[in-house]
């Protein structure tokens, strides 16, 4: 790769989860970046490019791994990157106040031969834990360039940049060599004659060492599935090793590497005593991961942050709606005067400019959701709700780590089913995958936010809050489910890395809210923008009837099918096809109902036709039926890709329509029977 691109330092960052790597790339990279996936994977690819005194930097930035061994699929992607595609320069981001882990994957880089700069970071945050790193001595003891630096102020960046312009015309160094005793290092010897000899790549033969080290712990068969007789010489060897010593060649190898880390460890690392900060943060841990209150926490957490975003956003709604107000009686005069075609008015005033305005004016509700969630995640609260969590996922046959793509799933359910592959096996990601769609992702959020505006202003917050409270009862309620009646087997243990506190970075932040909130966006220009049109045509055709009527082509598709949502309370065609066209986008519902009731805030008539329609308990039972049923057609493409199969989807959508209308009218007929 490293050939591929002129006059271009190629610069991959690696380091372990956790320690301000995807900082730092936004530090150096700024807006200047690109997203997409690794070719065949469903992990998340970032890249970005960046001039610095002449000098253009390509910068990758790789997934957290805490080794180069490919057990999962973001070290296979990491591993891959660091072996096969030959970057100039491999910059390493260290934990500075978690040194020792961190050195393990160095040690791997250093064996492999890499051409690698170390970047000490959080080094502040360490010293408030009394702990100093000699990060000249480390940089002696290594052999590799070691730069203190801050990724969220800046601080050491220029520094950083000039050692990895140093580092890179030297390309690969010679590979450290640990001493891993007589009897291991005469099976690597053995291995490294045989792949010498062998017809091996340049590649191979060049790296030679490390293939023998990776044959010998068995991770090497990808490698070499064609050469029967290097593994069966390295199965050879594990066994005689096995024989001898009653452990794994692989135990014995990492052995070797702490040993090797925890000797770097006593040279370099200074501790002092210095336990007032450490004690504060202890008590908070205490508090937030308190097996009776870290629940009730994350729910008040959860509450805070739809009472501040509704709060905050609602000037700017309705700021949005009424420009798109005023752009649609401008627009309709205009097209009157110059036109004098009715259709035509109607398509861009009712179909275009209501459907995708309606949504649009969502978007500052939505980013401040979004804000507020990125500084939970980027504080590092998200991960101890994961871990307060486990114990009730355990009661579901998953483990605390399942919570975390869960979460995603807030956001958006077509990520987070991808997101089903850091789970170790296939039976949590099957189990993870149907209870998805539970999930109250940010597309559905507009319809809540619709009905909470219109017909429960007062508790907007509050209603909304109940809903998404809703999806996690049903999420963890089909946990139990499918626990119970399919998968019976036992959850393997949970072990999650809990991450300093650390307080976001303003450009983090941004970059974080800006792609997601441009997602949404490009939804409503996109998907949202052709089903207004559909919309709108179906509202309008037989063209002799009014607009928006009973007797329009969309009026009676809905009459055909509104009597199964009678006993739900919204029987009647615009519910119907809203939910319809829901299938496609759940933002679509929105756009469906503002077409074809044209609501708005500052239009009156057709608010008082909404709630003519709805009563507030039919407008919840609405929400209700709207945040379980079927999943949007992106995320059932995504649940066969994953699964292998459409026969997963197909159940998903089975068990949701039914437990749609069941909870719906649990809702709606014992609101009535209670008198609401």
């Amino acid at each position: 790769m490293a050939g591929s691109l002129e006059n271009k330092l190629i610069v991959g960052l690696i380091g372990n989860p956790n320690v301000g790597k995807t900082t730092l790339f936004n530090a150096l990279t700024g807006a200047s970046q690109h997203v997409g996936n690794w070719p065949g994977k469903t992990v998340e690819k970032k890249e970005g490019e960046f001039e610095s005194h002449g000098q253009t930097f390509h910068l990758v930035d790789l997934p957290g791994a805490y080794s180069l061994a490919p057990y999962s699929e973001e070290e296979q992607v990491t591993s891959f990157f660091v072996i096969k595609e030959e970057p100039d320069v491999i910059v390493q981001i260290i934990d500075a106040g978690n040194l020792e882990r961190n050195l393990y994957l160095t040690v791997q880089l250093l064996e492999l031969g890499s051409p690698l700069v170390i970047a000490l970071n959080l080094i502040g945050q360490a010293k408030e834990e009394g702990i100093t790193i000699k990060y000249k001595a480390l940089a002696e003891l290594l052999g590799v360039p070691v730069v203190p630096i801050n990724a969220k102020s800046k601080e050491g960046l220029g520094k950083l940049l000039t050692a990895i312009k140093k580092r890179a015309p030297q390309k690969r160094k010679p590979a450290l060599k640990l001493r891993y005793g007589r009897d291991v290092t005469k099976a690597l010897v053995g291995l490294k004659k045989r792949l010498n000899q062998n017809k091996s790549s340049a590649e191979i033969r060049a790296r030679a060492h490390w293939y023998a080290i990776k044959l010998l712990e068995g991770t090497a068969e990808k490698d070499f599935s064609e050469d029967k007789k290097i593994i069966s010489l390295a199965e050879r060897s594990r066994k005689r090793l096995q024989t001898i010593f009653r452990r794994d060649a692989s135990l014995m190898i990492a052995h070797v590497r702490y040993g090797f880390v925890r000797g770097l460890g006593r040279e370099v690392i200074v501790r002092k005593k210095n336990k007032s900060n450490k004690k504060w943060l202890e008590r908070i841990d205490e508090l937030l991961l308190h097996k009776y209150f870290g629940i009730p926490i994350f729910l008040t957490v959860s509450l805070l942050i739809f009472q501040i975003a509704f709060s905050l956003s609602k000037p700017l709604t309705e700021g949005i709606g009424w420009i798109f107000k005023k752009v649609g009686v401008g627009l309709e005069a205009y097209l009157e005067a110059s036109f004098q075609t009715p259709w035509l008015t109607s398509l861009l005033v009712d179909g275009v400019l209501g459907g995708v305005g309606a949504v649009l004016s969502f978007v500052p509700t939505i980013a401040l959701i979004f804000l507020l969630l990125a500084l939970l995640e980027d504080s590092g609260y998200m991960s101890r709700v994961a871990f307060v969590m486990d114990r009730f996922m355990h009661k579901i046959g998953l483990h605390g780590k399942a919570f975390l793509p869960l979460i995603l799933g807030f956001g958006c359910n077509v990520p987070a089913i991808m997101a089903t592959r850091i789970l170790k096996t296939k039976r949590d990601r099957l189990q993870t995958i149907l209870m998805m769609p539970l999930v109250a992702c940010s597309a559905r959020l507009p319809i809540f936010v619709l009905f909470a505006g219109v017909f429960f202003s007062a508790y907007q917050g509050l209603i909304v809050f109940s809903i998404y409270l809703l999806s996690i009862m049903l999420t963890i309620l089909m946990g139990l489910i499918l626990q119970k009646f399919y998968f019976k087997k036992l959850s393997t243990p949970f072990v999650i890395e809990l991450p300093h506190y650390r307080v976001p970075s303003f450009q983090g932040l941004m970059i974080h809210v800006g792609e997601r909130t441009w997602s949404f966006v490009k939804k409503a220009g996109t998907v949202i923008l052709v089903f207004s049109i559909i919309i709108w045509f179906l509202g309008s055709v037989p063209f002799s009837q009014p607009y928006a009527s009973q007797d329009s082509l969309a009026g009676q598709i809905g009459q055909t099918i509104s009597p199964i949502f009678e006993p739900l309370g919204f029987g009647f065609w615009q519910a119907s096809t809203a939910l319809l066209f829901g299938f496609a986008a759940k933002e679509v519902v929105v756009s469906t109902l503002s077409t074809y009731y044209s609501v708005d805030e500052d239009n009156t008539e057709g608010l008082a036709t909404l709630r003519q329609d709805f009563t507030p308990l039919s407008a919840y039972s609405f929400m209700v039926f709207s945040l379980i049923y079927v999943p949007c057609l992106p995320a059932l493409y995504m649940m066969k890709k994953e699964t292998g199969s459409w026969k997963w989807p197909v159940v998903a959508v089975g068990y949701l329509m039914v437990l749609a209308w069941v909870v719906a009218f649990v809702v709606y007929q014992g609101g009535r029977v209670l008198g609401f």
